[in-house]
């Protein structure tokens, strides 16, 4: 027994509802995209796309339910995300905002992404609250879920590439030094302000 469209299309609709409401991942793309322009905006999707897939992919093999049920682990991921957003922001409020300041490298804005979408264990944990509640037991368990995994990485790459193409687009309107340093210090002042939010955030 196959998915039925009607329960696929719940999950995408579903997906969509979730993507929309930013957290600490499109800041980051948000502020990493205002700091750095086009130039990070596909490496920081493939970044956030990846880290999706392994959160998922993590979640369904069972970390998920760990996370839910050990407080220490929870515990540990949260303040290592959240020091990790909070580094990032102190870096992009103190880069350089001369023209010829290199921007960051596509490999290391991919990286970034990745880390802080990855690990993030309130996206672990939802997962696995949320992915099998369009799942049929009486069905094959694998190709079910791999067809939400995909669907769910897709909405959430096209999610985070129109944050990051309109992120871009504003920082690369302007060219003068102070202005980039406006920028600069905007893009890490949401990086800084998503580090404290992650922080803050509590088991459900």
């Amino acid at each position: 027994m196959r998915m039925t469209l009607e329960t696929w299309t719940a999950f995408a609709l579903a997906s969509i509802a979730v993507l929309a409401i930013p957290g600490p991942t499109i800041l980051l793309v948000i502020g990493q995209s205002l700091g750095g322009g086009r130039r990070n905006a596909l490496p920081l999707v493939a970044g956030v796309a990846l880290g999706d897939l392994t959160a998922m992919t993590l979640s369904l093999a069972g970390l998920g339910a760990l996370l839910a049920t050990s407080a220490t682990l929870f515990t540990l991921l949260k303040w290592a995300g959240a020091a990790y957003l909070v580094w990032l922001g102190v870096k992009l409020w103190r880069a350089p905002a001369e023209a010829g300041a290199a921007p960051l490298t596509a490999r290391r804005a991919m990286r970034e992404a990745y880390v802080v979408t990855a690990l993030n264990p309130k996206s672990i944990a939802f997962f696995l609250a949320f992915v099998p509640q369009f799942i049929d037991p009486t069905a094959p368990f694998v190709p079910q879920a791999a067809l939400l995994v995909v669907t769910f990485v897709c909405f959430a790459g096209l999610n985070a590439g129109l944050y990051a193409l309109l992120a871009a687009r504003l920082s690369g309107a302007v060219t003068r030094p102070a202005a980039r340093r406006g920028f600069n210090r905007l893009g890490g002042s949401i990086l800084i302000g998503a580090g404290l939010a992650t922080a803050a955030m509590r088991r459900a």
